[in-house]
């Protein structure tokens, strides 16, 4: 009778971790395999707006590897307009997280990330790193909140980075977090 108890029990707490592993795992796959991007630590401060997500692409996956940094300025947006031009995005944007000196590449142009609309500006990041930056704010909103992206790189095409964060923000694990960080 224990003998046969035995592998029945190791059956059952084998198929028990397969069902806990099935009811988690393919979020997690969803995330690996829908984009090259993965999560890392947040690598800067608290300060008034909290920390957000950062995630990495590295050279391979991304032409040249990509620090994105996405976190919510809930009730900073401008509800009637949102992010309706290079004004409005530059007042949200996370210069003060990376250096004291940016200059815009070109002006900047709307976006859409799922039902959202913002707009997306290229920048040069100087000062506070040992060799020139080049950088992408990304702002969207959802009536007065407004999700800021930062996309970091030390390569210099702009068109290839801002496809590759957009496809990633557009991607429906980043759109499910957009909608439970603004409580959707």
């Amino acid at each position: 009778m224990r003998r046969a108890l035995i592998p029945t029990l190791a059956l059952l707490a084998f198929s028990a971790s397969a069902v806990v592993y099935a009811a988690f795992a393919p979020a997690r796959q969803a995330v690996a395999g829908a984009h090259p991007f993965s999560a890392t630590n947040w690598p800067f401060p608290m300060d008034q707006w909290g920390q957000g997500q950062a995630f990495t692409c590295t050279a391979r996956d991304c032409g040249s590897e990509i620090s994105v940094y996405v976190r919510p300025k809930v009730g900073f947006c401008n509800c009637t307009t949102g992010v309706a031009d290079d004004e409005d995005l530059e007042r949200l944007a996370d210069f003060d997280l990376f250096t004291n000196k940016q200059v815009a590449a070109a002006p900047g142009r709307p976006i859409e990330v799922g039902w959202m609309k913002g707009r997306s500006r290229p920048y040069l990041f100087v000062g506070s790193f040992r060799r020139q930056k080049s950088a992408l704010t990304i702002a969207f909103n959802d009536n007065c909140d407004a999700i800021v992206a930062t996309a970091v790189s030390d390569g210099g095409n702009y068109k290839d980075m801002e496809s590759h964060v957009l496809k990633f923000l557009n991607d429906d694990t980043m759109i499910h977090w957009v909608a439970k960080t603004l409580g959707l």
